[in-house]
């Protein structure tokens, strides 16, 4: 499924030809999902890193869909060569995703990544990037916003408030828990939001973070702690 990173760039890349380069890609998203789109499994992916440690670590947990029970998991260790530069984060990131991606049997028919989708500066998030890359409907599901500003938001679970930033309608704060801070929500590739808001909450049972994000981080943390 999908493309390799090499059809879409190399990684050898500055900051400044990063954000060239996600001006660019961003014309190639998709923001509506594939018409009957259906999930049977969905994936979560997070990376661990640590000072002093020029790898990352990354992986991909792949859960079914109505059990939300993990199936398959796919890690790598990658050395990391570009910058932490804020809003260009999937340059660092991706290159040991696609090593992990790559070791899967069960690809997913969606990905949730741990950031952002097209709320974003260049509205090119991991989770875009992730989703041309793969080739994969993604959603970026974020524990904190990167840019706009969000409305009043109710207390109750499934309560939503839009995110918006320079005019538009980038993401949404979505309340997974009752009392309990909202996750921001915003579409990657082959995705819309309103899709992207019933996904993570039909993926967020009880916890404040969808469980794909919550099996995909412990799953990470083992493996740099195996290192």
């Amino acid at each position: 499924m999908g493309e390799r990173a090499e059809s879409l760039h190399g990684w050898e890349v500055t900051p400044q030809e990063a954000v060239a380069l996600q001006n660019a890609l961003r014309e190639r998203l998709v923001l509506q999902p594939p018409a009957g789109l259906r999930v049977s499994h969905v994936a979560g992916a997070d990376i661990s890193t640590e000072t002093g440690n020029v790898l990352g670590y990354g992986g991909f947990v792949v859960l079914d869909a109505v059990s939300l029970r993990p199936v398959e998991h796919a890690g790598a260790a990658v050395a990391l060569s570009f910058p932490y530069v804020p809003g260009l984060l999937s340059f660092r990131e991706l290159p040991v995703l696609l090593a992990a991606w790559n070791r899967m049997v069960q690809k997913p028919d969606l990905v949730i990544f741990d950031g952002q989708g097209i709320a974003h500066p260049r509205r090119f998030g991991i989770a875009c990037h992730g989703g041309l890359l793969l080739g994969v409907p993604s959603i970026g599901c974020a524990k904190s916003l990167l840019v706009g500003k969000v409305g009043p938001l109710g207390e109750a679970r499934g309560e939503t408030a839009e995110i918006h930033h320079r005019g538009e309608v980038v993401g949404m704060a979505v309340r997974t828990r009752r009392g309990v801070s909202p996750v921001y929500v915003s579409p990657g590739h082959l995705m819309d939001l309103p899709t992207a808001v019933e996904w993570v909450l039909r993926v967020s049972p009880r916890y404040r973070e969808p469980e794909t994000t919550r099996h995909a981080h412990r799953f990470v943390n083992a493996l740099r702690t195996a290192g």
